[in-house]
């Protein structure tokens, strides 16, 4: 299980936090409908009013640029922080002058996410009733939102920021550049802010189909899954049963934000398109609305009596001292929908006697060498990651093997999370999280230890961890990740009320040089929604080529890199506007795939680069999804890049390839439109 709660010092730094920009727009050379000093480009808070408390004061009008983690992204200049004038656990309300509403308003805001205590808020002057609130979302980078105010056109209404937190992690907010009317829309000609704000994004589930519903919101991936609301991250339970594969996932229902861990439940014919399902998995009940106790990562296995779910149940420790922290239990089904507790668990009663208390997220699997049922489960000696090993001498009773592998450098990291292990060809392959990411290591197994040859990253990008491995009934062996992380998540859909995806379905597969490689199931062909546009044979030379506009689309490129390339290096820009695009670079003479997020979106910015081999017939093959938010790039040889963007713009939808230095030749170009999983 990836959780927060093993990561609780990176909360507490602020280190999940989500980056998004808004370009600064011109100069104005006349004020704006809506209050006065709408963007505090005074330099001071006039036409401004300190209601209450000292959270906000005459220094809380900055022009600073940056953060720990990267630029504000602030109109021009000026911004008010909400910690600058008496910092992070002070309270107080700002309010702006009043002004007549019209039917859209947008402003940029940023900060702590609690909905309660603070918020920016949109108040009746009339009867001083809040219409309409917006919390932050756990990041200092800016973020636009856009209110439908066309219910209260021509009324006489202000803004209120409001802070009545007094944590000193989160506790505060921040905001700027407030615009009403049709500007509120854009950011200048050819820029249309995609519309951020749960008020528009979020209608009340069930009163649609979930393929309509899904489609409204702009930054929502059509094919790939997720929550209708609340928060998800790692897969669980993935397997396929009678004919269904079932997908779990972590899950917290009430808020956007990681908390007490659900499993969700959806289930699928083809891998590709899901159907939601009840929750299967809750938490203890409690009274305590401080504790964190819930039922983390676990795993399927089927038998003749049923489908069984095996995972951490995890006790949160401050809300019950004497308590162990992470034991493994069981739930069963007849049917694939209802699942009831086991009567004797815990199965395993926890780590062995004086054993560190890290101990989850148990992965069973079939073992071969002694036709057994065998799991894996990810433990620590506090120096180095550990698997551990037991065995099923029934569905329900489990006993210890020992100490399956150790990790011998630190490279990988101390505790390692969700481990999966399997036969793979005439290797066994072991992958688990660690240090926030996830790692391969292909070797051989006999029974009882696991000797490594090769490791690996099993995503060369910045958008996968707790990948699950499940064997479907066809025996292939397939799996799906999180395309999110820990140290560097970025979640601007918070605003909208969801956060977190998961993956295409993948199957895994040997490389050639030993490495395990994932490649996109065939069944993915089924999305396609439109016709496909084929490039055939083609030379870009310096000059930008249009190859089509789509964001939500497969894209599949074949580049001969023989005598006809010439080219030092060939970029694809995707998901592209002319404020901002995804790059894709090959380098041709280092044989390097890299990665460029810097100006994106409201996502991760960044690089990341991995060493692509051209296959035998000396050519590069590239496999891209493109999902509205997120990418997934498998390349030939098995890489994958996994990455979440989130544009700012509707406009953001162009896709381009430049070569530098020379000409690059196009064997095979083919974009196709996809639909939707709901659909």
């Amino acid at each position: 299980m990836s959780s927060a709660s093993s990561h609780t010092p990176l909360l507490k730094l602020g280190l999940i936090a989500l980056a998004t920009s808004v370009s600064a727009g011109p100069p104005r050379s006349r004020p704006c409908a809506g209050p006065t000093n709408p963007g505090f480009e005074s330099g001071t808070l006039e036409g401004w009013e300190v209601v209450s408390g000292d959270a906000f004061g005459s220094k809380s009008v900055t022009d600073v640029q940056s953060y720990w983690d990267g630029p504000f992204h602030q109109d021009q200049d000026f911004f008010v922080l909400g910690t600058a004038q008496a910092g992070e656990s002070a309270v107080g309300e700002l309010k702006s002058g009043s002004f007549q509403v019209g039917s859209v308003m947008s402003f940029l805001v940023s900060g702590g996410y609690d909905p309660d205590h603070l918020y920016v808020g949109l108040v009746r002057d009339s009867d001083g009733k809040v219409l309409l609130k917006q919390t932050g979302i756990n990041d200092e980078a800016f973020l636009r939102i856009t209110w439908d105010t066309s219910e209260w056109r021509g009324e006489s209404v202000h803004i209120v920021i409001h802070d009545s937190s007094v944590s000193e992690s989160w506790g505060h907010i921040n905001f700027d550049d407030l615009r009403v009317g049709a500007r509120a829309k854009t950011n200048g000609p050819g820029l249309t802010f995609n519309v951020l704000g749960q008020q528009v994004n979020q209608q009340p589930a069930g009163e649609e189909s979930a393929c309509k519903l899904f489609a409204e919101d702009q930054l929502r991936p059509q094919y790939h899954y997720t929550q209708y609301q609340g928060w998800i991250n790692d897969p669980a339970g993935l397997i396929e049963w009678k004919g269904k594969h079932h997908l779990f996932s972590q899950y917290n229902p009430d808020a956007a934000v990681w908390g007490p861990m659900h499993w969700a439940h959806a289930e699928s014919t083809d891998a590709v398109h899901w159907r939601e399902l009840p929750v299967a998995l809750y938490p203890a009940e409690t009274d305590n609305e401080n504790d964190e106790s819930g039922a983390f990562t676990g795993s399927a296995f089927s038998d003749s009596k049923g489908m069984h779910l095996i995972y951490t149940n995890f006790t949160d420790t401050s809300a019950h001292p004497d308590a162990v922290q992470e034991t493994v239990i069981m739930a069963s089904s007849t049917d694939g929908i209802h699942f009831d507790l086991y009567g004797g668990n815990p199965v395993v009663p926890g780590p062995p006697e004086g054993a560190p208390a890290f101990f989850r997220d148990p992965k069973a699997f079939h073992d071969p060498t002694d036709d057994s049922l065998k799991m894996v489960i990810g433990a620590t000696n506090n120096v180095d990651g550990q698997v551990r090993l037991y065995r099923a001498s029934d569905t329900f009773s489990w006993s210890e093997v020992g100490i399956m592998y150790t990790g011998t450098d630190g490279n990988t990291g101390a505790l390692w999370e969700c481990p999966n292990f399997l036969p793979l060809g005439d290797k066994w392959v072991l992958f688990y999280g660690g240090l926030g990411l996830g790692w391969y290591e292909v070797g051989s197994f006999d029974g009882t230890t696991f000797t490594s040859e090769k490791r690996g990253l099993l995503d060369a990008g910045p958008a996968s961890y707790a990948m699950q491995w499940y064997k479907d009934e066809s025996g292939r062996d397939l799996a799906i990740t999180w395309m999110g992380n820990w140290p560097t998540p970025k979640w601007p859909s918070r605003a909208n009320g969801w956060a977190g995806q998961q993956s295409i379905t993948r199957e895994l597969f040997l490389r050639e040089d030993g490495g395990l490689g994932q490649r996109p199931i065939v069944e993915l062909d089924s999305l396609a929604s439109g016709k496909t546009k084929n490039l055939g044979p083609k030379k870009i030379k310096d000059k930008t080529h249009h190859i089509g506009s789509e964001n939500v689309a497969r894209l599949k490129l074949t580049v001969d890199l023989g005598a006809t390339t010439t080219a030092s290096s060939f970029t694809l820009s995707l998901l592209e506007s002319k404020a901002e695009a995804t790059l894709l670079t090959y380098n041709t003479g280092n044989k390097t795939l890299t990665l460029d997020t810097t100006n994106a979106g409201y996502g991760q910015a960044g690089t990341w680069e991995a060493a692509i081999a051209p296959e035998a017939d000396n050519k590069l093959t590239l496999d891209i999804f493109i999902d509205r938010s997120v990418l997934e790039i498998f390349a030939g040889d098995g890489t994958v890049f996994s990455a979440t963007v989130f544009p700012r713009y509707q406009e953001s939808t162009n896709i381009n390839v430049v070569a530098e230095e020379g000409v690059v030749m196009l064997t095979d170009v083919s974009l196709t439109p996809l639909g939707s999983s709901w659909c």
